[in-house]
């Protein structure tokens, strides 16, 4: 059986942040022609040069979060930095954050400034 595309996801998606997930993945898409995407984690996953690097966490369903990480494995740390003058991310481990969303006006407000995270964090 042939893997869903993100597409197919959405368009089955119940989730009552549904439409804060179409509208980020659409403009995080939109914003580097590099960027492929797949469904991992039961959530659509950003991938740079094959690797997985941001990936939408949906679940438990009142939770919208991005996750931003640098693999399915533990990287090596020693020198990675990523400055977050946004102060949007939440630090999980040395190479691993989140960024929790609130509401659709949240979502709204903060669009460019999560884009504008993605695409640096794509290139780290």
């Amino acid at each position: 059986m042939a893997q869903q595309t993100v597409e197919e996801f959405l368009a089955e998606l119940d989730h009552p942040r549904a439409d804060d997930v179409r509208r980020l993945r659409a403009a995080i898409m939109a914003s580097d022609a590099g960027l492929t995407e797949h469904v991992k984690w039961r959530a659509p996953s950003f991938c740079a040069a094959g690797v997985d690097r941001v990936t939408f966490r949906l679940f438990p369903v009142d939770h919208l979060q991005l996750v931003f990480h640098r693999g399915p494995k533990p990287q090596d740390t020693a020198g990675f930095s990523f400055p977050d003058d946004t102060g949007l991310l939440r630090w999980a481990d040395t190479d691993r954050a989140v960024l929790t969303l609130g509401d659709s006006a949240d979502v709204a407000a903060k669009e460019a400034a999560i884009v504008g995270l993605v695409e640096r964090w794509v290139r780290v």
